[in-house]
């Protein structure tokens, strides 16, 4: 059973980010501000939802959370600044369209880059343990594959409908039979050698 919250006082933000594996792409975060009593069966750890409940999971988010956002940094933001990086740039612009803005921060894993002067608290499996962070988790991995998949229509080859950009065989094979896209990540390990 996740948990609703951290301190039932403070207005909390969770956070998290989807795509840092990826080839192609954008990394996506959301920051989602929940009520303090929110509670949904279908919630849980998005790894654990099928696309299906991810995507129903999406719809009560949206409309049962107090504020929501998603933000992202595309593949030249990533391969100037680095993926850890841009993950943390990615979370910074979902935070700062909420309104409120929150009093605290919950992050899932255990780096961040602080947000201003809002204190944070980073949590390993954060998604897996606090229903904000999860429903961060869900809203950034749905809106990144819808995302990845309004980038097949002009790249099918690359088969992102169904890879949404990370490193399969099939995805590898695309890549050394038609060349790197606009949208590939030519900073990431081994891209020079595919």
């Amino acid at each position: 059973m996740l948990t609703p919250y951290l301190d039932e006082k403070i207005i909390e933000a969770g956070c998290d980010e989807a795509g840092r594996g990826c080839l192609a792409g954008p990394v996506f975060a959301a920051a989602v501000i929940l009520p303090k009593d929110f509670r949904h069966p279908l919630l849980n750890d998005s790894k654990q939802l099928t696309e299906k409940q991810r995507f129903q999971a999406r719809a009560i988010i949206e409309q049962e959370a107090l504020a929501w956002a998603v933000g992202q940094a595309g593949p030249e933001e990533i391969d100037k600044i680095n993926i850890l990086n841009a993950s943390f740039l990615a979370m910074h612009r979902a935070i700062a369209q909420l309104e409120p803005q929150p009093g605290w921060l919950l992050i899932d894993g255990n780096r961040f880059r602080p947000y201003r002067d809002i204190p944070h608290t980073c949590i390993v499996k954060g998604d897996a343990r606090l229903l904000p962070i999860a429903s961060a988790s869900i809203l950034a991995k749905t809106y990144r594959d819808d995302y990845m998949m309004q980038l097949h229509a002009d790249y099918p080859y690359y088969s992102w409908i169904n890879n949404k950009g990370y490193p399969t065989a099939a995805h590898r094979e695309a890549i050394k039979a038609h060349g790197l896209s606009p949208h590939h990540r030519r900073s990431f390990l081994g891209m020079e050698s595919l």
